[in-house]
């Protein structure tokens, strides 16, 4: 199973970011961080990049179900959503796939949990 799911759409960059947070909040989902891959490269290392953000999305009641299971879950929260413009053309959206990334710890009662995520994480990007 892929470590995360993805979706080519016909929308602009900024509207595939926009429909992608109404998406998740819709699902109970927050965007926590936003991260400009392209303005940080350009930043930190003066190298041009194509458009590319990562959103930290967090449902409240799932992360505190995960973090009663498990407390060091944090080191892989929150759900992140890449939204790129890709070299050849065209948006591509990809979320994590939690089942896979929940894997690497040790604890079934994560499985169910993940399960649910990964359920509403693949509505938002059916609905994007």
């Amino acid at each position: 199973m892929p470590y995360y799911h993805s979706k080519a759409v016909d929308l602009s960059f900024e509207k595939a970011i926009e429909r992608v947070t109404e998406e998740l909040n819709k699902e109970g989902f927050g965007v926590l961080t936003e991260i400009d891959v392209k303005a940080t490269l350009k930043k930190k290392l003066d190298v041009d990049f194509r458009n590319y953000k990562i959103l930290g999305a967090c449902n409240p009641p799932f992360a505190y179900k995960a973090l009663q299971a498990e407390d060091n879950i944090g080191v892989l929260l929150p759900c992140n959503f890449i939204v790129q413009e890709k070299a050849e053309g065209g948006v591509q959206i990809s979320a994590v796939n939690p089942l896979e990334s929940m894997k690497a710890v040790e604890n079934e009662n994560l499985k169910a949990i993940a399960g649910e995520v990964a359920e509403r994480i693949l509505k938002v990007l059916g609905k994007v």
